[in-house]
């Protein structure tokens, strides 16, 4: 095609010459520079239809050029990406209500999801990693089944229980705390029966109805209440523990106090000089040492289960 249009051009642009040329002569007379001219018509003739070659080439190769780069960008629109999770368009959803630390997020999930996915949603919301998710919705979710196997509904509250990393590497009780601190203070502080509030009551000696103690032995505590004790007025009291209400029961002559075992902060001992088969024992019920309810005259062998049974350490049956 780009030959024939250089032909035709060249063709044109001779004939234009050649009568533009004819008309010249005829007008002009001959002379001895007749020859030059002739030799200019020729060297123009040449050229010309040169320059339009080149000029059409040009034309051609940039329609061409134009041509592949149309090409190249169509070619090179990006195609779309996927990230590699499962798209949910199509598919029959559920909206449910996500509880999670007093929170509450709103989701919308695929109805035959299953429990595991919907695990992974749960971590995108709130962070809590599914390996430290426990999961309920009318029972412990199964990871295994699908939404509409255990027959999840619109505006179904499933409830999460679990904390973050985190929140588990920043957790210390306040027992821990607690127990960390008095220790600290009892090392820094002289016996606790050499103390003024507490030889009060020690100085009354040893009742004559307390339980017989054992001196560097271990018991379970004993199925009746440990009675013949002291409190810090002198007073007689019982201690009965009722395990399976979780319950401290603290028997005076006036009345009786039910304290649950989980308020008790820490439980501080220590052997009674002279009398080291008896402890002086105190329960904290508050966070500090002001909350202490002292109790006197405790055999040794039963020191141990009550330290264990109150903070929960084991039970005993």
């Amino acid at each position: 095609m780009n030959i024939r249009m250089c032909a035709n051009s060249s063709a044109l642009v001779y004939i234009l010459l050649s009568k533009a040329i004819d008309c010249v002569s005829a007008e002009i007379s001959p002379n001895p520079q007749g020859s030059e001219v002739v030799g200019m018509e020729a060297e123009v003739t040449q050229k010309v239809p040169e320059v339009l070659c080149e000029a059409a080439g040009e034309d051609a190769a940039g329609t061409e050029q134009a041509s592949l780069t149309d090409g190249e960008s169509t070619s090179a629109q990006p195609a779309a990406v996927s990230n590699g999770e499962e798209s949910d368009e199509g598919k029959e959803m559920v909206e449910v209500k996500i509880i999670w630390n007093k929170n509450k997020y709103d989701l919308k999930i695929p109805l035959d999801g299953t429990g595991s996915k919907l695990k992974e949603k749960i971590h995108t919301l709130t962070g809590l990693p599914p390996a430290m998710q426990k999961v309920m919705y009318k029972g412990l979710l199964p990871e295994d089944k699908t939404l509409r196997e255990i027959k999840v509904t619109n505006g179904a509250k499933i409830m999460v229980v679990g904390s973050t990393i985190n929140d588990v590497l920043a957790v210390n009780t306040p027992k821990e705390v607690i127990q960390q601190e008095v220790k600290a203070e009892e090392n820094k502080k002289e016996p606790l029966c050499r103390q003024k509030q507490h030889r009060k009551v020690l100085d009354k000696g040893k009742p004559d109805d307390v339980m017989p103690s054992i001196k560097g032995a271990k018991e379970r505590l004993p199925t009746v209440p440990l009675s013949g004790m002291y409190n810090k007025s002198g007073g007689k009291l019982r201690l009965t523990f009722k395990l399976e209400q979780d319950q401290l029961w603290i028997g005076t002559k006036e009345r009786t106090e039910k304290i649950p075992m989980g308020s008790i902060k820490n439980v501080v001992t220590e052997p009674i000089e002279g009398h080291e088969d008896y402890h002086m024992m105190a329960f904290q019920l508050g966070p500090t040492e002001a909350s202490q309810y002292w109790v006197y005259w405790v055999p040794a062998q039963f020191v141990d289960a009550i330290k264990d049974t109150v903070l929960g350490k084991w039970q005993y049956f």
